[in-house]
């Protein structure tokens, strides 16, 4: 059976609140739970982590090295200039899809860019919901 960290970053946490025109209305839990189920359907099993915290998601992601067989990452603001959580994610064997709710390449310029996603097997970017089940998805076809 396949095990899947699900991650998401910063202010992921206030979904549903935060900004729903651009974030939706889907609260965090209903993402993490529509996901656990979606993983379970596909016979793999998921675990998910949220933290505002840069160094707390370091440490998941060092964790997760030999333990998980791929990772489904909304890495949130930390995008744009984290570039400690994309050497943590370059410095782990485990494959990673980023994902982000809305389309970041439509967004302020400063939002445009990634430092995470060269570090990643793919990023699904602006598809809601679904991008984190495409994201599976991915992984799973990978292995």
């Amino acid at each position: 059976m396949k095990r899947i960290l699900l991650l998401n970053g910063p202010n992921l946490n206030m979904l549903g609140v935060r900004e729903p025109g651009i974030y939706g209305h889907d609260t965090l839990d209903a993402i993490e739970e529509g996901f656990c189920a979606y993983a379970a359907s596909k016979g793999a099993t998921a675990e998910c982590f949220q933290s505002n915290h840069e160094g707390a998601l370091i440490d998941r992601l060092h964790a997760a090295h030999g333990c998980c067989d791929g990772i489904v990452y909304n890495p949130g603001a930390h995008t744009h200039y984290s570039y400690a959580l994309r050497d943590a994610v370059a410095s782990i064997d485990v494959p990673v899809v980023e994902v982000h709710l809305s389309d970041i390449s439509a967004r302020e310029e400063f939002r445009r860019i990634s430092v995470i996603e060269p570090a990643c097997i793919a990023q699904i970017s602006g598809r809601g919901r679904q991008g984190y089940l495409d994201a599976l998805d991915i992984l799973l076809e990978r292995a």
